[in-house]
């Protein structure tokens, strides 16, 4: 399927599978945009809780980098999987996306941290399995905006869209006469974080 072929479908809730990467406690000052990626992520997390989207979490050695933020409520997740590996994809998250799908999701939406490294890897992972990846830029980050950026670049490249949360929200909602319309739009009244997609890197534990 040519690029353009890959962007003109839409998501649908029960082909579609969430993939938080790494968004770990040790990671906050080290992140200077963290914040931000916590506050959009909450938003996507808690919109495809409401909207039965199967969600997926991954923690890079939490021995040292600590569990997943505690402002984030994964409790609804299918696993939260430990992993020593960059790339979310090896056995027990693959076996856990057969356990849910029967097989593979028609799309994983990824989004986490490093944007460079572990999403970048699993990205790449994803396409190889003939998974559609829709990578949420406004819930990813890196330590310098530019290596996020790059790789942002790098991906559009091989085929990935390239989107925000409320884009993937909206996606999956459809209609104004969806059944959780009015929980999804008290999710997005308030504006999502700016991620400074382009701008030069400022201080950590700044959004």
């Amino acid at each position: 399927m040519s690029k353009i072929g890959r962007s003109l479908y839409r998501l649908k809730a029960d082909k579609t599978l969430l993939m938080m990467c790494d968004i770990q406690e040790k990671f906050k000052p080290a992140i200077p945009l963290m914040g931000a990626v916590i506050e959009n992520a909450k938003k996507l997390v808690d919109a495809g809780k409401i909207l039965n989207v199967p969600l997926l979490v991954t923690e890079q050695y939490p021995e040292k980098l600590g569990a997943t933020v505690c402002e984030l409520d994964v409790n609804h997740a299918c696993a939260v999987i430990p992993k020593t590996q960059f790339s979310m994809l090896f056995p027990p998250v693959e076996k856990k996306m057969s356990d849910i799908f029967g097989g593979k999701p028609e799309t994983a939406v990824l989004f986490g941290i490093e944007t460079h490294v572990c999403v970048e890897q699993t990205a790449f992972d994803l396409i190889n399995k003939n998974i559609n990846v829709w990578l949420v830029a406004d819930c990813c980050a890196s330590r310098l905006n530019q290596d996020r950026d790059l790789a942002l670049e790098r991906l559009r490249d091989i085929g990935c869209t390239i989107t925000s949360s409320e884009a993937v929200i909206f996606n999956l909602v459809g209609d104004k006469n969806h059944k959780s319309f009015k929980d999804i739009a008290s999710l997005v009244k308030k504006v999502s974080a700016d991620l400074k997609i382009w701008l030069p890197t400022t201080a950590a534990n700044k959004k």
